[in-house]
């Protein structure tokens, strides 16, 4: 199978990203989300990533014009999908609002697309039935940012169909991602089981009272010579996506602990706007956060 036009399903950090380099590839782009604020949303991202790409990766004005000539926007799941090879999916990390989404994707697509979830805690198979097409549903998981992250997680549940495995794996190189074949369902993947054990430790830290947030990322750069600590981190993936991780591990695991943690982050920085990177505000402010400071590791 040949993939030539893809969907991405939401519009925020990581799906803008994702329709970015899909683009910038050569495919044509559809961006789809429920709300027309998230596309506008999405509209700004792309357009600072057309400057980024421009003034600092050395693209030409005319490549960046042309990836941006590949992606069209729509609020419209049908018009969306109906000529879709693959849809990217990168909707909120609600297990509700993914099978809900996945339950009208299903009515929508035609029969020969492929679903990949981008998922970033949930393993396919919690909501591959609802897809309709299981043996053509699995997760491409992409790291923040996407083209310097560049790693491609192609994960299968035990109903993913070999060829779609294979399709996809390919998909990923095309796109500039090194593929990362997983062939059992595992939450996180390789990265983030990596990573949000480490986050996780960042937060403990921090929502215990024991240091502030620069501290900790601080001790953390100082003595690992890595370019963010934990807390840099998190705003790059969003308050979003760490209030829904908080959430979601809290009722799990009846942890009063995380639903507290939850709650904190939801009232003092969701509601507020402080969303991270996307929002120019999270634990830093932006686009010239401490931690980028000559002088924060003095």
């Amino acid at each position: 199978m040949k993939i030539t036009n893809v969907t991405i399903a939401g519009a925020g950090v990581l799906g803008s990203q994702v329709a970015w380099q899909v683009a910038q590839h050569g495919f044509n782009v559809t961006v789809y989300d429920v709300f027309a604020e998230g596309l506008a949303g999405g509209k700004r991202n792309h357009r600072q990533f057309a400057e980024l790409f421009h003034s600092r990766r050395g693209f030409s004005q005319e490549e960046v014009e042309g990836t941006l000539s590949r992606i069209i926007y729509t609020t419209d799941l049908a018009d969306a999908v109906k000529d879709a090879d693959l849809i990217s999916e990168s909707v909120p990390e609600n297990l509700d609002i993914k099978k809900k989404f996945y339950l009208e994707l299903a009515k929508a697509a035609p029969e020969k697309t492929i679903f990949t979830t981008n998922s970033s805690t949930m393993v396919p198979s919690m909501y591959a039935l609802e897809t309709g097409r299981p043996e053509k549903f699995l997760a491409l998981h992409f790291a923040n940012p996407v083209w310097d992250a560049n790693v491609g997680e192609v994960m299968m549940h035990p109903g993913t169909d070999s060829s779609c495995f294979e399709i996809v794996i390919d998909f990923a190189r095309a796109i500039g991602m090194v593929p990362i074949p997983i062939h059992k369902e595992q939450s996180g993947y390789i990265l983030n089981s990596l990573l949000i054990p480490f986050l996780t430790a960042g937060q403990n830290l921090f929502f215990s009272d024991v240091a502030d947030c620069e501290s900790i990322d601080k001790t953390w750069m100082i003595a690992t010579g890595a370019k963010a600590g934990p807390f840099g981190i998190l705003d790059i993936v969003g308050m979003e996506t760490v209030y829904n991780i908080a959430l979601m591990s809290g009722k799990k695991s009846n942890n009063q602990q995380l639903l507290d943690r939850a709650h904190r982050i939801k009232t003092e920085w969701i509601d507020k706007g402080k969303m991270g990177v996307s929002s120019g505000e999270g634990f830093y402010e932006y686009p010239n956060p401490k931690y980028q400071d000559p002088d924060f590791l003095k």
